[in-house]
């Protein structure tokens, strides 16, 4: 098959190198030229771990190619994949759709012979028939078909989520359509891939409730923590009590400062935008919403509880900034308002991520970064572990200790056993567990 991917974003990128590693012949467009050119030299643009060897690999054999002009690309394709962005609207949170209608305005110019458009972008229901539309308005002779293919990536692991999906979701009723979304889909099995063919409005539909689904699961669970620590339940215990229960499930049962992202907060915005234009109230998601925004300010009031009130004149030590580990986002990312609540009490902020920290500056810049988690640690009054990365499960704790001027760690992520901290003489704070002192 031979796709153009309109887009080298994260969605994009991913998505066409891994068609790429199927076997299809994959051209990724962009107009960011320096996007472009950094791709062909080799540089990916974003962190996820094997895509770098994903790219360079699918490169090497000549199926995977970049470039700025569309117009061959769509031309050749079987199908065009639009990969763009649709960030929240300023103002009203919609989602803003004007990427993808800039693209498909431009994909409908160049469109030759049978081709399948499809939005891969997270759109709201009813952007497949504005998108036909301005395709049949532009080019009236096109012999097209729009489909919807929404992305089920997890940020960090988005090549195996690709290559091994629970599902994928094909929005079409046209009997040409279905068949050469099959054919792209088809190396996902020998014997049968695991599509699931939907009308188009459905296919849309499925993306915004499944993350607002999930967005609620991790709200849930938080509120079930703070519910926790004043009862004195462990919330690990109770998310492990829950989640065995197969009708739950134990995924986005885990305890934490909030959710973050690129898509958890922009999708249930955007959802509850599409309920109200059709006069739809969507409580529980309204109230997910609202509980997660107020939770990530007040985990820095967490951090002052644990030094006795006040932060005036205390240094901070942050451990990840990212949103989630194995990733360099920062979008929405919990670290950004316990950050800005640490500066507000009178803080000082010290911080190390792995890799998220050139990413970080330019939504923290008044904040001293740091080349490891024990840099980070000295004359530090609290350290605060916000993002789960591999590298801070197994820290030296003596060392982490004797580089701190108190030794008070909140953890977030609940990574440590408590009684591993007292034991190491640390006052110690988590999400939904009992606190300990040293």
């Amino acid at each position: 098959m031979r796709i153009a991917m309109i887009g080298t974003g994260y969605v994009g990128l991913v998505s066409g190198a891994c068609f790429a590693d199927f076997g299809h012949d994959v051209t990724c467009v962009d107009k960011d030229e320096k996007k472009i050119a950094a791709l062909h030299r080799g540089e990916i643009p974003i962190y996820e771990p094997g895509l770098d060897e994903l790219v360079a690999t699918n490169v090497k054999a000549k199926r995977l190619d970049f470039t700025t002009d569309l117009s061959k690309p769509v031309a050749d394709a079987d199908a065009v994949f639009i990969a763009v962005g649709t960030p929240s609207r300023r103002g009203d949170g919609h989602a803003d759709l004007s990427y993808v209608y800039a693209a498909a305005r431009e994909i409908a110019q160049w469109l030759s012979g049978f081709t399948v458009v499809v939005t891969k972008s997270t759109v709201p229901v009813g952007t497949g028939d504005e998108v036909e539309r301005i395709i049949r308005e532009t080019n009236p002779a096109a012999d097209v078909v729009v489909a919807s293919n929404p992305e089920f990536l997890r940020e960090g692991a988005a090549i195996r989520d690709f290559k091994y999906p629970d599902r994928v979701v094909v929005g079409t009723s046209d009997e040409r359509g279905r068949k050469v979304m099959g054919d792209v889909y088809r190396p996902l099995s020998l014997n049968q891939a695991p599509l699931m063919f939907t009308a188009r409005r459905t296919a849309e539909m499925i993306k915004y409730a499944a993350n607002a689904f999930l967005a609620t699961k991790i709200t849930f669970i938080n509120e079930i923590a703070d519910l926790s620590e004043k009862v004195g339940a462990n919330v690990q215990e109770v998310a492990r009590g829950i989640g065995l229960d197969n009708r739950i499930g134990t995924k986005f049962l885990h305890a934490g400062p909030g959710f973050g992202g690129s898509c958890f907060p922009k999708d249930t915005k955007a959802l509850i935008k599409i309920a109200q234009d059709y006069d739809v109230s969507l409580r529980i998601v309204e109230s997910v919403l609202a509980v997660n925004e107020n939770r990530k300010r007040a985990m820095a009031r967490k951090v002052s509880q644990a030094l006795g009130g006040s932060l005036r004149g205390k240094t901070i030590a942050v451990l990840g900034l990212t949103f989630k580990p194995d990733t360099d986002d920062m979008r929405d990312a919990p670290s950004i308002p316990l950050v800005t609540g640490l500066i507000d009490m009178g803080a000082t902020v010290k911080a190390f991520d792995p890799v998220g920290m050139e990413q970080a500056k330019g939504e923290l810049p008044h904040i001293t970064y740091c080349e490891d988690a024990y840099s980070c640690a000295q004359g530090a009054d609290a350290l605060v572990i916000v993002t789960e990365w591999v590298q801070f499960r197994a820290l030296d704790l003596h060392r982490l200790k004797a580089a701190m001027t108190q030794p008070v760690v909140v953890d977030l992520r609940n990574i440590y056993p408590p009684e591993e901290m007292q034991a190491a003489g640390f006052t110690y704070e988590s999400i939904g567990r009992p606190p300990v002192q040293g």
